[in-house]
């Protein structure tokens, strides 16, 4: 089988990633879209217990896709809040109103963005951080 200009195989051990130190958040980038020809990004994002995400917010473009690793992620969806566990799975299409906060006492995350290069912002976000300290969540 061919494989596909801009893309090949990535394989990265426990810990291998690129990674943004937000205080209380911290982004591993798996996967971004200069790797999968701009088609998607995958990060872990891992919150300390107790800590609020980075505010409500929408995607012009991108659809994004969260699994929870652990504890417990409460998301905005839209205007409603929900609580989501372990192996809980959420697909935010473009233009959907979302956030996410750990309100419980463990450290969870995965992220998907589609189309990829979601990862370009990320020295923006990091910047936002160290001038906004991530709060508690209750």
């Amino acid at each position: 089988m061919a494989q596909e200009a801009g893309k090949a195989p990535i394989f990265r051990n426990p810990g291998e990633s690129r990674n943004y130190e937000m205080g209380r958040i911290q982004a591993r980038f798996k996967a971004d879209g200069d790797e999968t020809a701009g088609r998607y990004s995958i990060s872990e994002w891992w919150m300390e217990p107790n800590t609020k995400g980075i505010g409500a917010d929408s995607h012009e473009r991108e659809d994004e896709i969260f699994y929870v690793l652990d504890g417990t992620v409460t998301f905005l969806i839209g205007e409603e809040w929900r609580d989501a566990g372990p192996g809980s799975f959420l697909f935010v299409p473009a233009g959907v109103t979302h956030d996410f906060e750990n309100r419980s006492e463990a450290r969870e995350g995965l992220n998907v963005f589609a189309p990829g290069a979601f990862e370009g912002n990320m020295p923006m976000i990091v910047d936002w951080f160290s001038k906004h300290p991530p709060e508690d969540a209750r």
